[in-house]
């Protein structure tokens, strides 16, 4: 991976796993800068990981080639109009992770001379198992979009997009899609417990399956999932039974609308900045 100067604007649980995926592959700890309000929050992550600390973001802006936005997005325009104001912004790279905010506006925000490339992770991103998806426009150039992605591959796969209205895609299918799964376990464990299980005991069998599940899916690449879902599915049998209602109940059509209806709201946080 390229070493260059990096600085994260914002010191939360998405800074931590990225530093923590830098410095364990070994990245120098002092080409690192963290910048944030909170003093507690800095000297925990150089505590941990000996890298710089900063509560003054320009200082961090300047010292580093390459900054991560890593604040939340009602606090954006605030915080890129204060990095502006620096004379020594002129040809570093910005990436921004914060959900809903368009790299136009960004742009706007920081002015003409920086780069500007936005990314999507998601919240298993914190345990090294994340999903990003990432969008540069055509200004941006070839070692930029090499040092963003082995940037947030320290915390768990990526995928470049070409347009970025795909972002609001990536949202749907991964950014939110968390959410989704934690809702059917919640159900199954709900009904588990119905069945006279006890909590802990109903929670073990609907985690520990769905992890095998997911398991199986990435071990097996080359499988289409509705093949690995028929593997399951003996005719006539219980499981057959369970997809018959779900496919009846139009399962397809209620993930289809959840998806479109997270992607309709993206698009309105987008206009709101």
């Amino acid at each position: 991976m390229q070493h260059r100067n990096v600085s994260f604007i914002g010191a939360g649980n998405m800074t931590r796993s990225i530093i923590s995926g830098l410095v364990k592959n070994g990245y120098p700890p002092s080409m690192i800068m963290a910048s944030n309000p909170s003093l507690e929050k800095l000297t925990a992550l150089q505590a941990d990981f000996s890298i710089q600390i900063t509560q003054d973001n320009q200082q961090a802006a300047e010292f580093a080639d390459s900054i991560v936005l890593a604040v939340k997005p009602q606090i954006m325009a605030d915080v890129c109009s204060q990095l502006a104001e620096s004379s020594e912004l002129a040809g570093k790279l910005f990436v921004s992770i914060a959900a809903g905010i368009p790299s136009q506006r960004l742009q706007q925000l920081l002015g003409p001379s920086v780069f500007v490339i936005r990314t999507m992770p998601n919240t298993p991103s914190a345990i090294g198992k994340g999903m990003t998806g990432l969008y540069a426009n055509s200004a941006i150039s070839a070692p930029d979009k090499l040092f963003a992605g082995e940037l947030l591959s320290q915390v768990g796969e990526i995928a470049w997009v070409e347009d970025e209205k795909m972002i609001d895609g990536v949202t749907a299918a991964a950014g939110s899609s968390p959410a989704y799964f934690f809702l059917f376990l919640e159900a199954m464990q709900k009904e588990m417990e119905s069945q006279g299980f006890d909590r802990p005991t109903a929670r073990k069998l609907v985690q520990q399956a769905m992890l095998g599940s997911a398991e199986m899916v990435c071990q097996n690449p080359e499988v289409e999932l509705s093949t690995l879902r028929t593997q399951v599915t003996s005719k006539g049998g219980t499981t057959a039974k369970a997809i018959e209602h779900f496919q009846h109940a139009g399962i397809e059509g209620i993930v289809s609308g959840a998806m479109q209806a997270a992607i309709a709201r993206a698009k309105e946080m987008a206009n709101q900045f």
